[in-house]
């Protein structure tokens, strides 16, 4: 397929409002994309690679400006590009604005001149640029997205730069590409969800839809060594969760980060809540694994700090190691971490996910062969007894308690009513930062005051500004995060690309004309960077409104 046709497909979707007619468009372009089809599935959802793959381009803004300026012409500079971003807002839309296919120089010559591109060409370059690394590995990205540039139509270059920056914002979602890939290939829905909870690889389940049908489906299952996306959980009370299930599952809620245990007989896998390989940084963990289990198994479970008395630290210090690529031996003097392991997903050789939960907790302490590193769960039907188990949980420094379903079965990515948690604490949302302010006087270097802003479809909309309860330290870690995500400034003030989630307590949110949601924190404070989300997980305006007061909870 030429790219210029999944331009057109692209913009196509862009301008149609009514979700049937995308389905529609989406599915035929998957009916049309021949062998492109596993990269056509990845590009419609903004994606190089597969959600489990932990592999990224690496590509900053400012580096895709300076890409843009070169292939614009010698009158063109990376300021320039930024100029045209602060006054159209849209990246697509300043790479589109640019005539490309001028610059015949050797950079040019040797990524294929200005012969039209077709989707394997970009893909191709794509995962170059992601495998790029090491002393003039810059530059190599530089002449890379240069020779993509200079082969673009308008079109082709307003969707590439949006997919080089994973900001695609077609309306596209997840649920409309798995009810095209049933459209396309007459295969019933509920295989292709299937399909895609185990092997979180839409272009693969989209390939095997067209080849093999239902039943080629149906044989696709979890491969130890594939993370697959973790269950979520909403907030609720005991009384709501006695109500609905008549008898609950009780277990510590870890102040920690969540973790995916892959072990093939051989080898650990760690894997965050958001599919990135954490396997280096937590030496200690993989030993656990290797000690206790001698089986093949996927364990969902949480990696906890803890000081010398095996007392829980603060979310925070597990992060420390979360975060750690270098000098790891050191980093394991500082901050000593435990596995919890609270669920089975796969043993053996048999998949467990349609097992129900009471089901896989027994396979999980089967498997495990070690009491301390398996969570407990105790099913109770009475409000005290749970209560009990909580007073024991805070009592041990934990964060309190969650309530499961014990016949339901494990559904990845869904954050259903099945597991609900239940904290003590201030109320929290998770929100991403989309702007920010330079410091004054000695911390005029520092990012010091935060944009926040909550989902609301693909758009992020502003609910507010957090500068308390964070120190100079923090600040320093802070500006180093998100400089890399700045893409302009105007004085103090500061653009930048939704990248980040902060945890923000409140006392209260109101109604208020002063941010675009339409709502404002009240006393908003810090908690800590959600490093284990990324945006597209963070709270939504629908959950703020909803807290407010409108709409029920």
């Amino acid at each position: 397929m030429e790219f210029a046709a999944f331009a057109d497909t692209a913009a196509t979707v862009e301008d149609e409002p009514a979700d049937l007619e995308i389905r529609t468009i989406v599915a035929d372009a998957l009916a049309d994309a021949g062998s492109d089809l596993p990269t056509v599935t990845r590009f419609l959802l903004g994606r190089v690679f597969p959600a489990h793959d932990s592999r990224t381009l690496d590509i900053g803004p400012q580096l895709l400006y300076e890409a843009l300026a070169r292939a614009a012409g010698q009158n063109v500079s990376a300021d320039d590009v930024e100029t045209r971003l602060a006054e159209t807002g849209e990246i697509g839309e300043v790479a589109a604005s640019y005539e490309f296919g001028g610059q015949q120089g050797l950079a040019a010559f040797s990524a294929g001149g200005t012969e039209g591109l077709a989707v394997a060409d970009v893909e191709d370059d794509l995962r170059s640029l992601a495998a790029a690394e090491g002393a003039g590995s810059q530059e190599t990205k530089l002449d890379t997205l240069f020779g993509l540039f200079n082969r673009c139509e308008s079109a082709e270059a307003k969707y590439l730069a949006r997919l080089v920056l994973s900001e695609m914002r077609l309306g596209v979602g997840e649920g409309t590409v798995r009810d095209a890939i049933a459209e396309a290939f007459d295969v019933p829905v509920e295989d292709v969800q299937r399909a895609l909870q185990v092997s979180n690889d839409y272009g693969h389940v989209a390939t095997t839809a067209r080849e093999e049908g239902a039943s080629g489906l149906a044989d696709i299952t979890l491969t130890v060594g594939r993370p697959v996306q973790a269950m979520l959980a909403q907030t609720g009370t005991v009384t709501g969760a006695l109500e609905d299930w008549g008898e609950a599952g009780v277990e510590i809620k870890y102040d920690g980060a969540r973790v995916q245990v892959h072990y093939d007989g051989e080898a650990v896998s760690l894997y965050s809540r958001n599919m990135e390989e954490v396997t280096d940084p937590l030496p200690e963990v993989v030993e656990t694994v290797e000690s206790v289990v001698d089986v093949p198994v996927i364990l969902d479970g949480e990696v906890v700090a803890v000081d010398d008395d095996g007392t829980p630290l603060p979310f925070q210090q597990v992060l420390r190691r979360f975060r750690r690529k270098h000098d790891v031996a050191r980093a394991r003097e500082d901050v000593s971490v435990r596995l919890h392991a609270f669920d089975c997903l796969h043993a053996d050789g048999e998949d467990l996910l349609d097992a129900p939960l009471a089901t896989r907790h027994e396979r999980l302490a089967s498997v495990v062969d070690d009491e301390s590193v398996v969570s407990t769960l105790q099913v109770h039907d009475d409000a005290e007894a749970i209560e009990a188990v909580e007073t024991d949980a805070l009592a041990g420094g934990h964060e309190g308690i969650m309530l499961k379903q014990p016949e339901a079965a494990y559904t990845p990515g869904k954050r259903g009513q099945d597991w609900r948690k239940r904290k003590p604490d201030v109320e929290t949302l998770d929100l991403v930062v989309t702007g920010a302010e330079w410091g004054e006087g000695r911390r005029a270097s520092l990012l010091g005051t935060f944009e926040l802003s909550v989902r609301a479809g693909e758009a992020y909309e502003t609910i507010g500004k957090v500068a308390t309860g964070i120190t100079d330290e923090q600040l320093e870690e802070l500006t180093d995060l998100l400089s890399p995500h700045i893409r302009n400034e105007d004085g103090t003030a500061v653009d930048i690309a939704p990248a980040v989630v902060f945890e923000v307590g409140y006392e209260e949110i109101q109604t208020s004309p002063t941010y675009s949601s339409g709502y404002a924190l009240r006393f908003p404070r810090f908690v800590t960077v959600r490093e284990d989300k990324e945006p597209a997980t963070a709270d939504t305006l629908e959950r703020v409104k909803r807290l407010a007061g409108e709409g029920g909870r």
